[in-house]
């Protein structure tokens, strides 16, 4: 299903992810991710406070995985850093803005069909009711 989920063309968006994210049982907020210099958005994370900290400490973006339920420092095991340029907060002081240059080639944890980590989370288009990569 992850295959699918994450390289298919059928559309199964996960509505009940917020759901899911308040039910860790640990306080988190959205993250944004934009690239610094292409403004793409690049990820939609969450983070706590531990996270928060540990971002400004490193410089490297930090967010709380809501379903390992662990802290995940971007790019740890992948290499796929994401150097903080900025921290921006909300109006209402409820979700985070992390403008950064990532360190290689992409930001996602999956690959393209030549194995390359993409660029964005942000990889494929609805359009007229179907999913298709771009």
């Amino acid at each position: 299903m992850s295959k699918e989920l994450e390289n298919g063309n059928v559309l199964m968006l996960d509505f009940d992810k917020l759901v899911k994210a308040a039910g860790c049982g640990v306080p988190v907020m959205p993250v944004g991710v934009q690239d610094a210099d292409t403004k793409e958005l690049l990820i939609i994370a969450y983070a706590n406070e531990e996270a928060l900290e540990n971002t400004i400490k490193t410089g490297n973006a930090t967010f709380w995985s809501t379903s390992r339920n662990e802290l995940w420092e971007k790019g740890a095991t992948s290499g796929d850093v994401l150097k903080i340029v900025e921290i921006r907060v909300n109006c209402e002081q409820n979700s985070l803005l992390y403008i950064v240059r990532p360190e290689r080639k992409g930001a996602c944890h999956t690959k393209n069909e030549k194995g390359e980590t993409r660029k964005s989370c942000y990889y494929r288009t609805l359009k007229n009711g179907e999913l298709k990569i771009i």
